[in-house]
């Protein structure tokens, strides 16, 4: 598998796989957000996916996957404290905004930093009809989390603070997803990095949350105990294939192809939450897979 890997890296077969694990990362990556904001403390419920995480890796770690080089456990180190980050941003801005308002936010800053980091770090280089694409996506998703704003009848009161977090977690978003692109290059194997990556990066959040986990009524731990299998399950799904994606490609192309989560974010909110979509949040939609069909169309 990582010789297979290795031989389709850079190549139009590559840029094809990529797409496809990008687009499939945002559709998850959308199911995942709502598993997060639905019916438990945004704490609570990533402690729970987070122990489920740890408790299907640690055999993976344990048995299947090859051992760590000794260049990878600085590169494990600065990636958990990037994502140590990413969760409690994350948690901040769903704790204090409406999943529709801020989550769009989040995801329309992550793959503007995104594009100019991966320009700076892997020397990628995007052509004008490339960087349309990307400024036609932002242009959506903003757009998209402003609509929702004027839209919106409860929670003002703590929508600025939420906003400027969800801000700083669109920063996180890129910072993650160059920082994670350049370390799974540095492996041997995929297999390897993402497993100890799945492992590492589930220790935080049970350690963090456990009083809010062990103050949790009983009856509340069957449901929750269910989330966080089906989260876990979702997260090795999404975060797997974005890094993937960028291992075998353009990090930039495959940050922009994931936003269209937002997209899938929309859908979710209609058909699960029974929120309105309407012709305007529809026409945002449409100009964010716009953008993303730019982008891969600019791409050649």
């Amino acid at each position: 598998m990582t010789e297979w890997i290795n031989q389709i890296a850079g190549t139009p077969e590559g840029a094809r796989i990529a797409s496809m694990l990008a687009l499939s990362a945002a559709l998850l990556h959308a199911i995942f957000g709502a598993l997060q904001k639905g019916r438990h403390d945004p704490w609570v419920s990533r402690a729970a996916i987070d122990i489920a995480i740890v408790a299907i890796a640690l055999p993976v770690v344990l048995f299947i996957a090859p051992w760590p080089e000794p260049a990878l456990w600085p590169i494990f180190a600065g990636m958990v404290v990037i994502h140590i980050g990413y969760k409690l941003s994350q948690a901040m801005t769903y704790q204090r905004g409406a999943y529709t308002v801020v989550y769009p936010v989040v995801r329309g800053t992550g793959p503007l930093v995104t594009v100019i980091m991966a320009s700076i770090v892997f020397h990628e280089r995007y052509n004008l009809i490339q960087w349309l694409g990307v400024a036609t996506l932002v242009a959506g998703i903003l757009g998209l989390a402003a609509y929702n704003y004027r839209k919106l009848d409860v929670g003002r009161e703590t929508l600025i603070p939420a906003l400027i977090w969800a801000v700083i977690t669109g920063i996180f978003v890129a910072a993650y997803t160059t920082y994670d692109a350049w370390g799974i290059r540095q492996a041997a194997s995929p297999l390897t990095f993402l497993a100890w990556f799945f492992l590492l990066d589930g220790l935080f959040m049970p350690l963090f949350a456990r009083r809010r986990l062990v103050a949790l009524p009983r009856a509340e731990w069957r449901g929750l105990a269910i989330r966080g299998v089906i989260g876990a399950f979702v997260a090795f799904a999404s975060f797997g294939s974005i890094m993937m994606a960028t291992r075998i490609d353009e990090v930039g192309r495959a940050a922009v192809l994931r936003e269209t989560s937002t997209v899938f974010a929309a859908l979710v909110g209609w058909l699960v939450l029974g929120e309105k979509v309407g012709p305007a949040r529809a026409a945002l939609m449409a100009l964010i897979a716009a953008g993303a069909v730019i982008m891969e169309f600019g791409a050649g």
